[in-house]
């Protein structure tokens, strides 16, 4: 694969939605190939999944039946979008990737790293060349969050005590890995979209 694969990762309100659309198009807008997507979704059969996990009351699913899930949908996603898109020297830019799916899954809810890893080993084998943590304090994200409202609130209305562990993981696998940045959040959108810039062209210049 000859393009380069970026992900936002984030608690819930963080902005990184805001934050991966603004990269999409200053990289558009110097001339690179860019595919934006999302998580859940990003292709048709992840989109239908997306409805499933993001709408309905939060004990709809369990955490085991969520992994199961997201897997399902990132395996499309990846098929259909992701792969295709570096086969063709995109910038691939997606709002989440696995990193989400191991901390609200692994790790909020009780102990599923292994779980999770092992079925990104054995069904995804993809993981981004550059990883832009959005971070942000939970209170503030929350807030966010439900200011917004909509039918996708399922993990919003988990309540803060699961944004405060959900941040905390996102910063300690932050630590573990060299693909990760960390960008505050707290700034203005443009402060925090310079800081995004800066990081994705140095990825990107080094290839």
């Amino acid at each position: 694969m000859t393009g380069i694969f970026i992900s936002f990762e984030g608690i819930d309100g963080s902005g990184k939605s805001t934050q991966a659309r603004l990269l999409a198009d200053a990289l558009r807008a110097s001339g690179h190939g860019v595919t934006l997507t999302r998580e859940p979704g990003g292709s048709a059969g992840a989109e239908e999944i997306r409805r499933l996990v993001l709408e309905g009351a939060t004990d709809r699913w369990s955490a085991e039946t969520e992994i199961l899930l997201f897997t399902a949908a990132r395996r499309d996603h990846v098929e259909k979008t992701i792969r295709p898109a570096l086969a063709r020297g995109d910038v691939v830019i997606t709002d989440r990737f696995a990193d989400s799916t191991r901390i609200f899954q692994g790790i909020t809810r009780g102990d599923l790293s292994a779980t999770v890893d092992t079925l990104h080993d054995l069904m995804i084998g993809v993981e981004p060349d550059l990883t832009l943590l959005v971070d942000l304090d939970p209170v503030q994200g929350l807030a966010r969050a439900t200011a917004r409202a909509g039918a996708e609130m399922r993990f919003e209305d988990m309540g803060l005590a699961f944004q405060t562990r959900a941040r905390a993981g996102f910063l300690a696998l932050a630590a573990r890995h060299a693909r990760f940045r960390v960008i505050d959040g707290a700034r203005s959108p443009d402060a925090v979209a310079a800081d995004v810039l800066t990081q994705a062209l140095t990825v990107i210049g080094a290839r």
